[in-house]
């Protein structure tokens, strides 16, 4: 088995895989901003980023704002 310290590469990972790994770096994010070492909080902070983009450009619409959370959303909503 291959040693990967910094992970599977996201755009080779299935949606699925990158969905979890994503959801799993968010759930330990306070944590290694609190308790973890400065490259720890580097190393995290990257593989983050890495797998925000890779699932924004798979997902685009998922992440799309609420209509009703913008100004011109609730303007159009409020007929102005």
């Amino acid at each position: 088995m291959t040693h990967r310290p910094e992970g599977i590469p996201a755009p080779a990972l299935a949606d699925g895989d990158l969905t979890r790994e994503l959801q799993h770096l968010h759930r330990t994010r306070h944590d290694a901003f609190l308790t973890g070492s400065e490259d720890a909080f580097e190393t995290h902070t990257a593989r983050m980023l890495e797998l925000e983009q890779e699932y924004l450009r798979r997902f685009p619409d998922a992440a799309s704002p609420d209509p009703l959370r913008t100004r011109a959303g609730r303007r159009r909503a409020a007929g102005v």
